[in-house]
Formats: C-alpha cells, structure tokens, sequence
C-alpha cells in the first residue's frame, strides 16, 4: 500500500497511543467532579492545556477543547458573529477555506450577514490591497486560513492581523488545521486559531479552539460550562493528553520532517514536468506536505481508482468536499474551470518513502498514458 493522502488524515503514531491508552486507565473520573478523583483528573488536565498553550506561544489565550477543526470552525465563526452582531454583520474571508468555514460562513449569510471574498494573486497569496479596500467599520470578522488544504498556499497571517489593528470591533479567526505541528505558526495578532491533531498523527474525534481570553463567543453547544463555559460536554481527558503529547513530537521533530519532505516533493515536481499536459497548481507559496496538479479533460474520478488498484491512495480534492465539484482554491487561484474540475492531490509526509514515490510515478505515468491518450 502507498498511502499519499496525509492531508486528510496521519496514522496515529504508537507514543500517543501509549498515553491515551496510560491516560484513559490512570484517570478514570470526570474532570468536573468535586471529588479527590475528578480533582486529579482536572489537574492533569490543566497540565495538558498549559503545556499546549506554552508550545503553541499561547500564554494569552484559553485553549476551548471540540470534537475537531469542523467544530472549532463553527464555534469561531458562530460564536464571534452571535456575540457581537450588535457591532455589524460584515464578514471577510477567502474560495481557499476549508468547507468547515466556507459552509459556516454560508450559513451566516442565509442568515442575513453580509459576506465579502478577498481576491487571491497569482503566486496564491490573498491580495493585501483588496483586502484594505473590503475593511468596513461594520466588518466583525475576517476568517483565512493559515495554509489551505487542496494546493498548500501559505497566507501571510501576521501582515493580515497587522492590517486588523485599526478596526478594534472586528476579529480575526486562523484556521490552522493544514499547518500546525508542520511549520512554525504565530498567533501575533490572531484573536481565534483552529487546528485539530489528526492532521499530526495524533487522534481523531478531538480538536481545539484558541481564543484570547478578552474574546468572547456565543457557544453553539450548551447544558453547562465543562472545562469551559464556550463548549458543554464532559472534558475527555484521555484525548487532551493524547492531543498534547501528539503536538510535543510534531513540534519536536518539525525541521527535519520539513526537510525531507521538500526533497520529496521537489523530486515529484521535477517529475509532473514529463507529463506536458499537467499543470502544477501548487506554488512558491505552498507548503512541500501538498502537491496539487490538473489533468484538463481528464476524469478524476477513473484516474483515482486506476491507481487504487495497486492500493496507491490519494485524493482529488479534500475529504470533506462534494465528489464531482469544481476545486474552489484552485479556481479562485487559476480562474480555470477545467483546471478546477480535474484536480489531484499528492499529500506527502515523513513516513512517505523514496521508494513509494518511484513506485507512484511509475504507476502515475502508466495511468497518464491510458487516460491522456
């Protein structure tokens, strides 16, 4: 099996494993109970939230524990735009969010908000003029994500929050799923920032909001305050320290994940230039873990299962978009619907080996002269 689908989802790694399973026996009582047990559980997970928050450079924040980035999206987005509707409904935001947001943001539209997009430059990084030109007094929120999923563009987040500071009533949300525990990320100026630990070997079914503590949301869970009054439910503390454990390992061996996964993928690059009728979507710009490239007239979907055959995973768009729809980032970026609508998403990792990316560009080419032809 060759697995090229890391943006989707990691494997667990076995340390984190380890301490959810340690975790899950050790502290066997709810975190909100008043008694000795539940009073340890609360101190350990006090101790996981504050190691997180301090990895993360966070000290002015309180970390808002979810059941992953789709419902941290939600509870940024919702809670600031209930919160302070009195102060305007205008919200910003970018065609290279996550489905997380873009559908919340929809919703919030439906529901009477208006809703700007900030035009993308062709290197892949939002223009900084016109988002000057969208900023209104009435503007609440501005939502961008820190790296997308589909083509890997990395945004300029500290100038986008340097460009807030002269609109005290409007909020900037980051969503960092696709960057955290993969490259260096700064909450300067951020006031809401989402990522969840799949997407870092760590487990699924948990995530995590920071907010900085003078914000405050209208929570989209209720029946009462848990471990925070923004999100109701019994805290999981097993998932907190598998997450807190799975962000320390990230962090730790982040250089050297990063720079062997840009050998890989300079190397898959070189390569789609054998293939002339292949477009490289991915830019400067983007992160070495996503290599996005179209194959105009080509029918993904037959591509895909080509390839599936010999158990070569990888995915066209993100897995949370609706098969058979245009890629919204790579259009927003190419301004080519047939672009858009014949996309592949090559997702590397360190686990990927050298040899697996021979045996997929092997395969690759086989499948390109079959379909192309």
């Amino acid at each position: 099996m060759i697995y090229l689908d890391y943006a989707a989802n990691t494997p667990v790694r076995e340390e984190v494993l380890a301490v959810f399973l340690e975790t899950s026996r050790q502290y066997i009582a709810n975190p909100n109970s008043s008694h000795p047990l539940g009073v340890l559980a609360k101190a350990r997970l006090d101790e996981s939230t504050q190691h997180m928050l301090k990895m993360l450079g966070a000290s002015e924040y309180e970390l808002v524990y979810t059941s992953g980035a789709t419902e941290s999206n939600n509870l940024a987005i919702k809670g600031i735009a209930e919160k302070y509707k009195n102060n305007g409904k205008h919200i910003i935001t970018t065609y290279l969010e996550h489905s997380s947001v873009n559908g919340t943001v929809a919703f919030l539209q439906n529901a009477g908000y208006e809703v700007d997009y900030v035009e993308i430059n062709k290197d892949g990084v939002v223009d900084l003029d016109h988002f000057k030109e969208l900023f209104r007094k009435d503007t609440i929120l501005v939502s961008v994500c820190c790296v997308d999923s589909e083509i890997g563009l990395c945004q300029p987040i500290e100038q986008i929050g340097t460009l807030l500071k002269g609109y005290p009533n409007c909020f900037f949300h980051v969503d960092a799923t696709q960057a955290v525990g993969k490259i260096p990320v700064s909450l300067e100026n951020v006031d809401l920032f989402t990522f969840a630990p799949h997407k870092f070997y760590g487990l699924n079914g948990c995530g995590a909001l920071l907010k900085k503590t003078s914000v405050m949301l209208e929570p989209i869970i209720h029946g009462g305050i848990s471990s925070t009054p923004y999100r109701s439910g019994t805290p999981v503390l097993p998932l907190a320290a598998a997450m807190e454990e799975a962000l320390s390992l990230a962090i730790r061996d982040m250089d050297k994940n990063y720079i062997y996964v840009n050998a890989l993928n300079l190397k898959l690059r070189d390569a789609m230039k054998n293939f002339p009728k292949i477009r490289i979507n991915s830019t400067k710009n983007s992160v070495p873990f996503i290599l996005n490239i179209s194959l105009p007239g080509v029918k993904i979907p037959a591509f895909l299962h080509e390839l599936e055959k010999d158990e070569i995973y990888l995915s066209s768009k993100s897995a949370c978009c609706a098969p058979n729809t245009v890629s919204r980032p790579v259009y927003a970026l190419t301004k080519d619907r047939k672009a858009a609508l014949s996309t592949l998403r090559i997702s590397l990792s360190h686990l990927t080996t050298e040899k697996e990316l021979e045996i997929f560009l092997d395969r690759f080419a086989e499948c390109y002269k079959k379909f192309t032809l």
